[in-house]
């Protein structure tokens, strides 16, 4: 059976966007330390300087999480879906064709800079997702305050990693019960994973391939 994520136009969109993403992050030459970057990264409040910096980057999600993305958001029968961070589209392309697949429905992402959000929408429209698909430009402590649906099925953060608590303070009344949360590089958000990780907070979760928080709501 065909699907939105393995045919035309998608599937050769994705193999030239990860393409052009891996021969871009390799010709990026970024002039902080290491112990620099982790630094800013934890930052609340540097976070739109540092990712401003890194405007050019791609920053995507890895192939394998990407199919990942797609398979649960097919698996929870999601129709409503949250995301922190879109860069230039992958991951958003993973889960607008998953919605497709469900029959319908939205997708909100935030992103920041608006060079990126200009690129994300021409692959979204390339690959014939735009109408499932709204993407705010702004920061997302903002954008993502307002205007939500009642009940999100899926939220992925993806965006400034010190800000996943605050992101999810945000959506989390209206995640439904049942609602999976997907976190790439959540080890760079312990205040994250420890606050999923409680059972008294209503979650099960639980980190997958080393760089990926999966989490599900219990109620």
């Amino acid at each position: 059976m065909n699907n939105t994520l393995t045919t035309a136009p998608l599937a050769p969109l994705l193999t030239r966007l990860f393409a052009q993403a891996d021969e871009a992050n390799l010709a990026e030459n970024v002039e902080w330390s290491d112990e620099e970057v982790t630094r800013l990264m934890h930052s609340k409040t540097e976070y739109a300087a540092f990712y401003g910096q890194l405007k050019t980057l791609w920053l995507p999600v890895s192939r394998e999480t990407g199919k990942l993305l797609y398979m649960l958001a097919r698996s929870c029968q999601a129709r409503q879906i949250v995301e922190f961070g879109t860069s230039f589209g992958i991951s958003t392309l993973h889960l607008a064709a998953a919605l497709r697949d469900n029959g319908g429905g939205q997708l909100i992402s935030s992103e920041f800079e608006p060079s990126k959000v200009l690129r994300a929408r021409e692959h979204i429209a390339e690959a014939g997702l735009s109408d499932l698909v709204d993407i705010r430009e702004g920061d997302a402590l903002q954008t993502l305050s307002r205007d939500l649906p009642a009940q999100i099925d899926l939220l992925l953060l993806d965006g400034a990693k010190a800000l996943y608590p605050e992101i999810l303070a945000r959506v989390e009344s209206r995640l439904r019960p049942g609602a999976l949360l997907i976190a790439d590089d959540a080890d760079h958000s312990p205040e994250y994973v420890a606050w999923v990780r409680n059972p008294a907070n209503g979650y099960l979760s639980m980190p997958f391939n080393d760089d990926v928080e999966i989490s599900v709501r219990l109620g």
